[in-house]
């Protein structure tokens, strides 16, 4: 152990109420950490975070700043390493994988669910594409199974009743189940379990090698404890399409690697490249976000009220008219691209900006709100584009 993080446990120790300990490595540039620990601090304090990981990249050069713990009761304090639940960010990874299985000619985006699923032969939601699926625009289904829904046959058969309130591609409604059945969908395509193709084809190719779905007990130490909001000690329970939508966990060391890998995706051998490429092109319009696979764009720079509208409430929990795009974009300008992701004890942001060769994620073990989370984030940001320059 080092001698930081050596006195940041004995600190952690003496007393819970005292702040939360930073830890950060020595050669982080001074206005760049004075700028995270602005951001940051005000949110452990304010929604009772337990501990935050945040790391940053700048023309390939990561710096990492830690705050707090990652388990209360053992007072445990959070590193680089520390496993977080990073909720819908998984979608990132679902849409890779699905964008490698086109790569390799496994499936396409104008396939229909019944083609790999014959029990949904005939029904609405087979009217939709995969690309509709991926995209939240398949015509309406909800942000959540309903809680009868706990098993594939459930899954199935939910879908084979399903019916929609808008035709496929004239609305975007995020969607568990939407995003979730275009994993699965490439799951079967492929011919193998989702989480293993995810775990030894994407995350490989990907140089993260600190980043599961199923945590295996070897690493289990360094998996957090997310906290309720009544405090309490909390994990992600599985559940219909978990993998596919919700269930990665990373570290800001990975994360920030994954992130990286989409800045410069040509440092990737070339199937995965093309792969990471795909999740790059825009397909539908909603206001002034652009919708991709996983990803949500938005022309850069962009301002805090842009970021904020389209990280809302009315864009996670309403539909919204979206408006399909002539033909897949490939973005020419500087764009931003970002995803949030929670669980019911973990919050987590991720964004990037190719052009710049800047990004940064954000991983708490607590689910605070998302617009605190894209303020400081946004803050960040403008703190990265000064350093870049």
């Amino acid at each position: 152990m080092s001698p930081v993080v050596k006195l940041a446990s004995v600190l952690a120790a003496l007393s819970s109420c005292l702040l939360p300990v930073t830890v950060r490595a020595a050669d982080n540039p001074p206005k760049l950490a004075a700028a995270v620990d602005q951001a940051v601090r005000p949110l452990l304090k304010q929604y009772d975070v337990p501990g935050i990981a945040v790391g940053v990249t700048i023309d390939d050069r990561q710096y990492f700043f830690t705050y707090g713990v990652a388990s209360k009761e053992k007072q445990t304090p959070v590193t680089k390493d520390t496993l977080f639940e990073i909720g819908s960010v998984s979608k990132t990874f679902a849409a890779t994988l699905t964008s490698y299985a086109l790569t390799l000619g496994k499936l396409s985006l104008d396939d229909h669910p019944s083609k790999y699923m014959p029990a949904l032969a005939g029904t609405a939601i087979d009217k939709a594409t995969v690309l509709n699926l991926g995209t939240y625009t398949a015509g309406g289904l909800p942000l959540q199974f309903p809680g009868t829904v706990k098993s594939d046959r459930d899954m199935t058969a939910y879908f084979q009743q399903w019916k929609p309130s808008a035709a496929p591609g004239a609305q975007r409604r995020y969607s568990n189940p939407s995003l979730g059945l275009f994993g699965h969908l490439t799951a079967l395509a492929m011919k193998r379990d989702y989480a293993q193709l995810v775990e030894t084809e994407v995350f490989p190719k990907l140089g993260l090698n600190h980043t599961y779905v199923r945590v295996p007990q070897a690493a289990m130490a360094d998996y957090a404890w997310g906290y309720s909001k009544a405090n309490k000690p909390i994990r992600a329970n599985p559940g219909v399409f978990d993998s596919e939508t919700y269930g990665v966990r990373t570290s800001a060391a990975d994360l920030i690697r994954f992130v990286e890998a989409n800045i410069h995706p040509h440092s990737l051998e070339p199937s995965m490249r093309r792969a990471v490429e795909g999740t790059h092109l825009g397909y539908f319009k909603i206001g002034d976000m652009t919708q991709g696979l996983g990803w949500e764009q938005y022309a850069y720079p962009v301002t805090l009220g842009r970021l904020l509208a389209g990280n809302s409430e009315t864009m996670s929990r309403k539909p919204n008219a979206a408006t399909q795009l002539s033909a897949p974009h490939e973005p020419s300008a500087p764009t931003l691209f970002n995803k949030t992701g929670s669980t019911n004890g973990f919050g987590a942001y991720a964004l990037f900006v190719p052009a710049k060769k800047i990004g940064l994620v954000m991983l708490a073990n607590k689910n605070f709100p998302i617009p605190a989370r894209v303020t400081a984030a946004h803050a960040v940001l403008e703190a990265l584009a000064a350093e870049a320059e």
